[in-house]
């Protein structure tokens, strides 16, 4: 028994002499704190709010290549739109809290990111979403993302990310950003609105859906702390996302305007 006891003993210490930091390194816990402060909730093209400051604070734990975050949105002044009827209008409320699982693996240039997202909002229905995500290592940092909800909405949302940082003054960056996604609803909760019915009968939706563009300075703050003012334009990608059919939204879950936002974002990473 001893002679095995040293033996396993050896081969560990054989192990760390050579990949040194490799267990200090790999068993370290990395996070970030982050805060955004918009003028406006959009979520895929969708107003989930209109007029009122919204505020949305987050964790992210990352570990061996897997992270949680667990994500939330505050509106101060809830108003109704297209998309979101508030159980009290005119009030603040925490109307949304959200949890993302996912883990990252990186090939060469690739990146892989299989995920899992639970949805807790308060103003619909809650439900879930399993996705996957590719991406690439070159200036514009493309990342394809394919969400599958597996519960309330079914459907298929396909979005395609691209982002570039430009330096600007010492450690300041410029950071351009866009998105673009093809939504493609599946089953009776995503039946489209019929003149001839008058109500939602209609082929499921399916369209080229949302498109965003957006910019950024990232200003270093102190140490680990960043703070970003940001604008985004929000705008349909097509007839079908915009589409009203006698003053009803086309698309069950309201139709997509142009959307200008702004606000500030704010980083703390551990």
């Amino acid at each position: 028994m001893r002679k095995i006891k040293e033996s396993i003993l050896g081969i560990l210490a054989v192990l760390c002499i050579s990949t040194p930091g490799l267990y200090a390194e790999e068993q370290k816990v990395t996070g970030s704190v982050t805060s955004a402060f918009l003028s406006q909730y959009v979520f895929r093209g969708y107003e989930l709010s209109s007029g009122s400051l919204v505020i949305q604070p987050a964790i992210t734990l990352s570990y061996y290549g897997f992270s949680l975050n667990l994500w939330g949105n505050l509106d101060t002044n809830q108003k109704q739109t297209q998309s979101f009827v508030p159980s009290d209008p005119g009030s603040s409320s925490w109307n949304e809290t959200d949890l993302t699982l996912s883990y990252t693996h990186t090939a060469g240039r690739f990146t892989l990111t299989p995920g899992y997202i639970y949805y807790g909002p308060n103003f619909a229905d809650q439900t879930r979403e399993l996705f996957m995500a590719v991406g690439y290592d070159i200036i514009t940092k493309p990342v394809l993302t394919i969400y599958q909800d597996i519960d309330r909405y079914p459907g298929t949302y396909v979005q395609l990310t691209l982002s570039h940082s430009l330096p600007v003054y010492e450690k300041i960056t410029l950071d351009l950003g866009s998105s673009f996604s093809y939504m493609w609803g599946q089953g009776h909760s995503w039946r489209t609105f019929q003149e001839s019915t008058g109500g939602y009968t209609g082929s499921e939706y399916s369209a080229f859906h949302s498109g965003m563009v957006s910019a950024g300075f990232s200003v270093p703050v102190w140490k680990n702390f960043v703070v970003q003012p940001v604008a985004q334009f929000w705008f349909p990608l097509s007839n079908e996302a915009s589409r009203t059919v006698d003053g009803n939204p086309y698309n069950p879950s309201g139709n997509l305007d142009n959307n200008f936002v702004f606000g500030i974002n704010t980083s703390l990473t551990f």
